[in-house]
Order: C-alpha cells, then sequence, then structure tokens
C-alpha cells in the first residue's frame, strides 16, 4: 500500500484555509444572532412605542370625554337652575343672573371638577363657570330661605300655625316623575338644597296668600265683635262667631282675599249668605245680605265685589256679618283684618311674585 505525501508546507496551507473558513463562518454566524437579536430589539421598541402611542390615544378621549361631560353637566345644571328661577320668579333672564352676581370661585371649592383640571387644562374655563354655579346656587337658597322665614312669620301673626298650613298645601300636589338626568352629585347637593328651599318658600307664600287679611267693606267695624255677648234679641249669653259691620243698604261686599265661591244661598240665621273658599281649610262668610254678586265656582281676587250690605236672616239692621273659619271652626276675625303693614306688605310681595310667574308662564 502507498500513501500519500503532503508536505508539511501544503499541511500548514491547509489548516490556515479551513481556520480562516472556520472564522468567517464563525463571524457570519455572530453577525446574523446580532442581527436578529437587534430586530427583536427593535421589534420590542416598536411594539412599546405603539403601546404608547395608544395609550396616549386612549388618555387624549378620555380627556375629551371628561370636557364633555363636564359641559353637558354644566348645561343641565343650568337648564334645572333656570327651569326653577323662572318657575318661583318668572324670569326670562335668570339664566344670566348667575355667573354676574357671584365672586370668582373659592379654591377647593369642588375636588371633583378641580381633578378634571389636571386631566384636561382646556377644561379649567368650565370648572370655574361650575364653581360660580354652585355659589350662585348657594347665594340664592339662603335669600329663598330668609323670604321662606318671612313668610313664616308673617303667618304666625295672624295666629295661625305655618307648618300646618303647608302641609295641607303640599297635600295638593302631583305629576309625572321625570328623573334627574344631570349631575347627581350636584343634584344631591346644592341644586337639591335650593329646590327643597323655593318649594318652602312657594307653599308658605300661597298659604299666606290664602289668608283673609283685606277688609271686607269699607264700613268700620261695630263694637260687636267676636267672642261671648248678650244675645240682641234674648238678653242671653250667646258666643259671636265673627264681626258686624254696619254700612248702608246696598253698600258692595268684598272679598277678604282671593278664592273660590263654595257657597251663595240662604242659612238658618244668617240669611242670605256668600262663603269663600281660600284653600288650606280657610274660608270667609259674609252674612245677612241683600243681594248676591257671584257664583258657585267663582274665582274671586281680594277686594272683588261679591254681594250687597242688607239685614237677612236674624238681624237687627243693616249690616254684615263676617267670619273666618279654618277647617270648619270659627277664628276671632280681628286678627286678620288688624294686620300690621310690614305682614301687609309680605304679602303684597308673594302676591307680584305669583302674578309676575302667571304672566311669562
Amino acid at each position: 500500500m502507498k500513501f500519500l505525501r503532503v508536505s508539511r508546507r501544503a499541511q500548514l496551507t491547509a489548516i490556515a484555509i479551513a481556520s480562516t473558513a472556520l472564522i468567517g463562518w464563525g463571524g457570519a454566524t455572530i453577525s446574523m444572532l446580532a442581527s436578529k437579536a437587534s430586530v427583536a430589539q427593535e421589534r420590542a421598541l416598536l411594539d412599546q412605542q405603539g403601546k404608547a402611542v395608544a395609550s396616549t390615544a386612549s388618555k387624549v378621549a378620555d380627556y375629551r370625554k371628561s370636557v364633555e361631560d363636564l359641559a353637558q353637566d354644566l348645561e343641565a345644571r343650568q337648564d334645572f337652575m333656570d327651569d326653577l328661577y323662572k318657575t318661583h320668579f318668572g324670569a326670562e333672564d335668570g339664566n344670566a343672573a348667575g355667573a354676574d352676581l357671584v365672586g370668582p370661585a373659592k379654591a377647593g371649592e369642588n375636588g371633583e371638577l378641580t381633578t378634571k383640571i389636571s386631566m384636561a387644562p382646556e377644561a379649567a374655563p368650565l370648572v370655574r363657570l361650575a364653581q360660580r354655579q354652585r355659589q350662585f346656587a348657594m347665594m340664592l337658597t339662603g335669600a329663598v330661605e330668609r323670604r321662606a322665614d318671612k313668610a313664616a312669620a308673617a303667618i304666625r301673626s295672624f295666629g295661625l300655625n305655618p307648618d300646618s298650613l303647608t302641609r295641607s298645601a303640599a297635600r295638593a300636589q302631583g305629576g309625572p316623575f321625570v328623573p334627574w338626568k344631570g349631575d347627581k352629585g350636584a343634584m344631591t347637593g346644592e341644586l337639591e338644597d335650593l329646590a327643597s328651599a323655593l318649594n318652602r318658600m312657594e307653599l308658605l307664600e300661597r298659604s299666606l296668600l290664602t289668608i283673609p287679611s283685606g277688609q271686607p267693606t269699607t264700613a268700620p267695624m261695630q263694637t260687636s265683635s267676636y267672642g261671648y255677648r248678650r244675645d240682641p234679641f234674648n238678653g242671653h249669653a250667646a258666643f259671636h262667631a265673627g264681626i258686624d259691620f254696619p254700612g248702608r243698604f246696598g253698600q258692595p261686599i268684598l272679598s277678604a282675599a282671593g278664592g273660590k265661591i263654595g257657597f251663595v244661598g240662604q242659612r238658618q240665621g244668617y240669611g242670605n249668605v256668600v262663603e269663600v273658599e281660600h284653600g288650606n281649610g280657610l274660608m270667609t262668610r259674609y252674612a245677612h245680605l241683600s243681594g248676591f254678586a257671584g257664583r258657585v265656582g267663582q274665582t274671586v281676587a281680594r277686594g272683588d265685589t261679591i254681594g250687597r250690605m242688607g239685614s237677612t236672616g236674624r238681624s237687627t239692621g243693616t249690616h254684615l256679618h263676617f267670619e273666618v273659619r279654618l277647617n270648619g271652626q270659627a277664628i276671632n276675625p280681628r286678627r286678620f283684618l288688624e294686620a300690621a303693614q310690614d305682614v301687609l306688605q309680605v304679602q303684597q310681595i308673594a302676591k307680584a311674585r305669583f302674578a309676575d310667574v302667571g304672566n311669562r308662564g
């Protein structure tokens, strides 16, 4: 057997070539692995950037929705305040009153809305407006409560219980339930307080207007007044349930307060009678009339002529017998006919408000 002899120089050359090839292959492999790692890193970076962009877009959408929600809450709250103001005061421009009457918003007054500023700085003007709205609602609530307190004091000056009268008035309410769709936090806070105060004022002032404080005739009151007296016919002790006004035959008899005529006709001992129902259990009776100037069911205002003075029934001469009754029980009319001027002024203010609401509504 013969062997191929390779010279040492050839062997070294072959080894050098093989080593070079191996090194080249290793370098290529390392380069390829490095390239793959770079691509993976770039992909991860792109994914991270994509997520960041998506997160930013989501935040932008949230910010925009926050601003839109705030604007919708503001509009709904403003509409609610406008409706309240117009309902109770008849003001056509009540929506402009809030922003002009209150000063700058106090810091920290509304944490929820202030938080939205950091989320969406462009909402800051809306937040300030919201704070001014709420300040105005609180200011108006205080004014309404003071006015309601005056009406309650006026009712007490007549010897009547304002709570009893308003309970009676509150029973005559109704209508479909329409839920509040605005900012629930606002409705359960400042606006709910305002609505409650306005409702109390409404009931008290309406009750005040039912109180008969007007003179039923232009004649002066007779000394024979409410309470126990000697009967003019038999001389026995008797209870006189009203006040007598002497005057001329046919003299106009006037309704002492607004209301609805509930009775026109004759009653035993009273002769010809007109009765006016004023609401809340209050009724006035006008007796011994010579004639009538109204019909049952007719709505009358304070000072309207409802009859003529006469001497029918159990009467010794021409006069008006005037009674005030609460839930059927006679009460002293003098306290109503001798009301203080400031009490009458409160009545007139309430009357003017309801007239304004009626004309604009």
